[in-house]
């Protein structure tokens, strides 16, 4: 049973929502001020209803792991290697270890708050290509309620919408000519979680149009070594701290493909699975290689919306291509492609394919069976690529149209 310590917490982060629209200054008219009340009332209802669903993540990883935390002295235990999360996020369960109240609602009351922060960055985002105070609303709302947002921490216990929101908030910052925050909020974003990677390429197409200068990477590393600091003052290795990605690098698991809508949900049959995963991970690293060479000899055409197009890109087509991908790595592209759509309603079937690819693999997880065989969510994103591919080059080409 909930207690009220928990539904208080609930209610503050509610009115975080709320402050948060007020200090942009989109709760101006009684209409908006209405509409901002009932939808974040019906956003905070739907999470108050899934918090006490309990998970084998949550029994198997999270809730042992603060556990362990609790019977060796909390902040202490950063000493030794815990589960397979990086450390930062590991101090929020050793503070958990600390509280009188269940974990299992202080984990998922730590990705609700995250959820806020990610819709803001988005409406700021959004920002960047529309000033309408009715869209900005929209977008703020629409990423609050969009299904594996909601999903993700309030029900299944999960911590994306954390390094998402930072991975968000960087290409903001990036678009709004702060390079330096924009590059502490990608290293953010990357402590977090190693999955930021899938956005990071796009830092090289910031540095070449001029958006970035090549001294704001060298904060890249002093922010994570930053962050990673408290664990080793703690006692635990600096080397092994700072590596720890690499070392996990070994346990992704054999699957090509786990409940993921990537492109491995096309070959069901057997397959030589070493073969196919370099394949994958070449055809990646190729895709990425060859967006940026296109948009390096078009440098001077890059426009805002080509760099917003290109992050969203990103986030689907390079988690798409490589192997040993799972169910929520598509994420960063479920929100980016909805923001994305809001500045440009006419692309709003992007995020719903998104939403489609994903939802395939939340329920193919929380519910233990396929609504759908995954390739048809392979197959949405697919058809995300290519309108974004697209989209690019029109875009490309408007921009040395208007130079001209």
């Amino acid at each position: 049973m909930m207690d009220a310590k928990v539904v208080l917490i609930l209610l503050a982060e509610a009115a975080i929502c709320l402050k948060l629209l007020h200090s942009e200054g989109l709760l101006e008219k009684p209409s908006h001020v209405a509409a901002a009340v009932l939808l974040t009332a019906g956003a905070f209802a739907l999470r108050w209803l899934c918090m006490d669903h309990i998970t084998l993540d949550y029994t198997t990883f999270l809730a042992k792991w603060v556990q362990f935390f609790r019977d060796n002295g909390g902040f202490a235990a950063l000493s030794q290697p815990v589960g397979n999360y990086n450390v930062p996020y590991l101090y929020f369960l050793a503070g958990f270890s600390y509280l009188g109240i269940s974990d299992l609602y202080l984990i998922k009351l730590l990705s609700i708050l995250f959820d806020v922060v990610l819709a803001w960055a988005a409406m700021r985002l959004a920002g960047m290509f529309t000033k309408s105070s009715g869209r900005r609303l929209f977008c703020f709302f629409a990423v609050l309620l969009w299904p594996t947002v909601v999903l993700n921490g309030a029900y299944w216990g999960q911590c994306d919408s954390i390094y998402s929101a930072f991975a968000v908030l960087s290409v903001y910052l990036a678009l709004n000519k702060k390079p330096a925050l924009s590059m502490l909020s990608i290293a953010a974003s990357f402590a977090f979680k190693l999955q930021a990677v899938f956005l990071m390429p796009l830092f090289a197409i910031l540095l070449f149009s001029r958006r970035m200068k090549l001294r704001h990477f060298f904060l890249f590393p002093a922010a994570y070594l930053a962050l990673v600091l408290p664990a080793v003052l703690a006692g635990r290795p600096l080397w092994d701290t700072v590596t720890l990605y690499f070392s996990q690098m070994g346990s992704v698991g054999s699957g090509l493909n786990y409940n993921s809508p990537s492109v491995f949900a096309f070959f069901t049959g057997a397959v030589d699975t070493k073969l196919a995963a370099t394949l994958g991970i070449a055809a990646a690293a190729g895709f990425t290689a060859f967006v940026i060479y296109w948009l390096h000899r078009n440098r001077n055409r890059v426009s805002d919306y080509t760099v917003f197009a290109v992050a969203v890109l990103f986030s689907v087509a390079i988690p798409f291509l490589l192997p040993h991908m799972h169910d929520r790595y598509f994420f960063i592209a479920d929100v980016l492609s909805l923001v994305f759509a809001v500045t440009m309603p006419e692309y709003f079937i992007m995020p719903l394919l998104c939403e489609f690819a994903s939802l395939l693999g939340y329920h193919a997880y929380l519910k233990s069976r396929y609504l759908l065989p995954m390739s048809y969510g392979s197959a949405a994103l697919l058809v995300v690529i290519a309108v974004l591919l697209i989209f690019i080059r029109a875009n490309l080409q408007s921009t040395r149209a208007r130079r001209i």
